[in-house]
């Protein structure tokens, strides 16, 4: 939990200092890439978990393998080095991306659904939300078939849930209750 705290103050510090040079965008492509490679490489993520590699060897490792970051990116990976924090980089930069969508207004919904969502039914719920919060919203769908139907919508702590495990629980707690 400290990690999780920490690495969103590292991203309000990035952030502001990226909005003061006019380099938000391109330090947000930064976070994106550092974040997905971390995600999608476990070798990347032991080398930045482990006690054992000097510091100095990891922060060469991470600007061979990031080439041509933005300067406040370097930096953020100096201040990391230097106060023995690196091991957050990736909780850092998913922190940025999440503060990024909110400074540009928009945010990630997440609909569940028993079946993947078809482009049709995507449109009406991007449509409903956005109506909702009254930002652009973005979608990101997970199936599960536990379910049964219907969906639940998420939107930041705002839930909807009109699946039909739940109507079918809400039956059920009335037939025990009664």
């Amino acid at each position: 939990m400290a990690g999780r705290r920490a690495a969103i103050r590292y991203a309000k510090a990035v952030l502001g200092l990226a909005k003061d040079q006019n380099t938000v965008e391109t330090v947000n492509n930064d976070m994106e890439l550092i974040a997905n490679t971390v995600a999608k490489s476990k070798d990347l993520s032991d080398m930045l978990q482990s006690p054992i590699l000097r510091s100095e060897l990891k922060k060469t490792a991470l600007l061979e393998v990031f080439k041509g970051l933005n300067l406040i990116t370097v930096g953020l990976i100096d201040i990391l080095i230097s106060n023995k924090r690196i091991n957050i980089l990736s909780d850092v930069a998913s922190a940025y991306n999440h503060l990024y969508d909110q400074f540009r207004g928009s945010e990630e919904a997440t609909v569940t659904t028993a079946v993947p969502l078809t482009d049709d039914l995507k449109s009406k719920v991007l449509a409903k939300a956005k109506e909702l919060t009254g930002k652009d919203i973005a979608i990101k769908n997970i199936v599960d078939e536990s379910i049964i139907g219907g969906f639940i919508l998420r939107i930041g702590d705002i839930q909807y849930n009109a699946s039909i495990a739940n109507q079918l629980n809400k039956l059920k707690r009335e037939f025990t209750l009664n």
